[in-house]
């Protein structure tokens, strides 16, 4: 089969590879249907990432159609359509019977395209299925439900929960990528008052006012003067971190009011300072998180019902014999206007 091969930073390569099979009682081997490359994928391939060795297939976003599975699985049979999650869970250790899957310790986490072959291939062997894959309800578009692999329930969990966005808050969201616009998408689900979102490209501040952000500034302007005017010379209640720099943080925790929530969800490639000496005296709170995918089998209902918009982050379909334009589209949104690409059988 064919399948998108790490060979170091700024090595990758679209190549035959053997196909996946069952290894493990609970194991299983799904053909992808569809995959999407997200900005952790362009991480590894900055060499952000050491942990991931060369020789890996890439990849933790997928939907795909059940091809066989072990003696073990018990949720799902070969023909089944579903979705891959990003995190795979053992479902018996201490931290996945709290829902902390992207903590366990049974051998699951964040490990497709990690630390075991990834989804951006023909197909997958899947560890611990029953934890790791969901059935994909009827009339749930493939690109679609592709965003539920990872950005919706990472910016819902890492963002909107960890921040305990409430009714009325003024948000600012750092970053108007395809996580910071699904933290849009999903903070908006706690009615805040407003949105801001901050972003050097035209094109995705107004992707973000279209996605429901009240106000979207350029990092070239006075945006701690423009939030305090907007809250009364106070701050933001929430700021969301959504690029993995550390001027985005820095503006993150610049913007909020005492007492404020500062939730991290990009992932840094490299040290942020953290002024201690500034924010201990403003009772700021700031959390940090890889996501669970607990949320995953209610925002597929949301998606099912017509609640949840997430395949409108979709903005390029390629076909598999397309994934290197397909990354070098994605890594290059300033150009190519990209939000979220969709690679599709």
């Amino acid at each position: 089969m064919q399948a998108l091969v790490y060979y170091g930073p700024g090595k990758r390569s679209w190549e035959e590879v053997p196909d996946p099979r069952v290894q493990d009682p609970d194991d299983a081997v799904v053909r992808v249907d569809g995959f999407t490359i997200c900005g952790t994928d362009l991480h590894i391939l900055r060499g952000d990432v050491p942990e991931v060795a060369p020789g890996t297939v890439l990849g933790h976003e997928a939907v795909g159609t059940v091809i066989e599975v072990g003696p073990g699985v018990r949720t799902v049979a070969a023909g089944d359509r579903v979705l891959v999650s990003c995190i795979s869970a053992c479902g018996r250790c201490a931290y996945c019977r709290e829902a902390r899957y992207g903590q366990c310790r049974g051998g699951g986490g964040w490990i497709l395209g990690h630390t075991t072959h990834g989804v951006q291939a023909e197909a997958v062997r899947v560890p611990f299925a029953d934890g790791s894959v969901h059935p994909l309800p009827e009339g749930v578009a493939d690109d679609a439900a592709l965003m539920l692999a990872d950005i919706l329930p990472t910016s819902y969990e890492v963002g909107a929960l960890n921040a305990r966005v409430r009714p009325g808050d003024t948000v600012v969201v750092v970053g108007a990528g395809p996580i910071g616009l699904a933290a849009v998408l999903t903070a908006g689900l706690y009615t805040p008052q407003r949105i801001v979102v901050v972003d050097p490209v035209e094109a995705r501040r107004a992707a973000a006012v279209s996605f429901g952000a009240e106000l979207a500034l350029s990092p070239d302007d006075d945006v701690v003067a423009a939030v305090r005017e907007l809250t009364g010379g106070l701050g933001a209640d929430v700021g969301i971190e959504a690029v993995g720099l550390p001027a985005a943080f820095d503006l993150a925790v610049d913007v909020v009011r005492p007492g404020g929530r500062i939730a991290n969800i990009g992932v840094h490639g490299r040290p942020t300072t953290l002024h201690l000496e500034d924010l201990w005296i403003r009772d700021v709170t700031i959390t940090t998180g890889l996501v669970d995918t607990s949320s995953t089998p209610m925002l597929l209902r949301m998606l099912q019902t017509g609640k949840l918009d997430a395949g409108r982050i979709v903005t390029h379909r390629f076909g598999f014999d397309q994934v290197p334009q397909a990354y070098d589209l994605f890594d290059d949104p300033v150009a190519s206007g990209a939000l979220k690409v969709a690679v599709l059988r």
